[in-house]
């Protein structure tokens, strides 16, 4: 198990639910905010806090940096992204700042490297409705761009594309799929959920997952769940 795992995109959603599944399986956190952001919550839980902005590569190698102090040893540390937004110069975090995360963290010897992106990324593109391409094509294209980058630079990346979020408790029903057809709903807890067990799981390296609830999934094939440890 690598010494620590540094989360971008820890304040809320699926990056602060992440943070409290792997304190509680006593793993330490890091997490890189930007300046001004509340950090309560994260603070309260025992999470360590930098302060930057994913536009800076600075900021990110001085968290990573940090990380590294920690004593990472032979298997370094983890690094999760759930990075997106729109800069208002229009710069997409889900391809700039990514793709910066994914440098410093290949400059450096890691456990895994998981992005967090979205359904209808990569091979998925394909099989976007007109609907979901008019909502939200760009930021999914951006957070493609990401990925393309992240896995010339990090082979071993994991990537994990949810599909639409829900903010409910988790039902414990998500799943990861390979299939590039797949859609459906999942709630962000749930996701959490199913990082954390990728980062345990070295089978789920150098691919690229939707995540789905098990209820909520949908596809013209039969529906057939990455067998994901426990």
């Amino acid at each position: 198990m690598a010494a620590c795992t540094v989360i971008f995109g820890a304040r809320s959603g699926v990056g602060l639910h992440l943070a409290r599944l792997l304190l509680q399986a006593r793993v330490p956190v890091i997490a890189m905010l930007r300046p001004g952001t509340d950090a309560a919550a994260l603070e309260a839980m025992g999470v360590g806090i930098t302060r930057g902005d994913a536009f800076v590569r600075d900021d990110i190698e001085a968290t990573l940096d940090l990380a590294g102090e920690g004593g990472a040893g032979a298997d370094g540390f983890d690094v999760v992204s759930t990075v997106g937004g729109r800069h208002e110069d229009g710069r997409f975090a889900d391809e700039d700042g990514n793709i910066n995360i994914a440098d410093a963290t290949a400059a450096r010897g890691v456990g895994r490297f998981v992005l967090v992106t979205s359904i209808g990324c990569g091979e998925m593109a394909p099989y976007r409705s007109e609907r979901a391409i008019a909502a939200f094509g760009a930021a999914v294209d951006a957070k493609t761009r990401a990925e393309d980058h992240a896995w010339r630079v990090l082979p071993f990346a994991t990537f994990i594309r949810p599909g639409g979020l829900r903010s409910e408790p988790a039902t414990g029903r998500g799943i990861l799929s390979e299939d590039a057809q797949m859609h459906g709903f999942i709630h962000r807890e749930d996701v959490a959920d199913l990082v954390a067990r990728a980062l345990r799981d070295p089978a789920t390296q150098g691919r690229a997952f939707a995540a789905v609830d098990a209820d909520q999934a949908h596809s013209v094939n039969t529906i057939e769940p990455f067998p994901l440890a426990r």
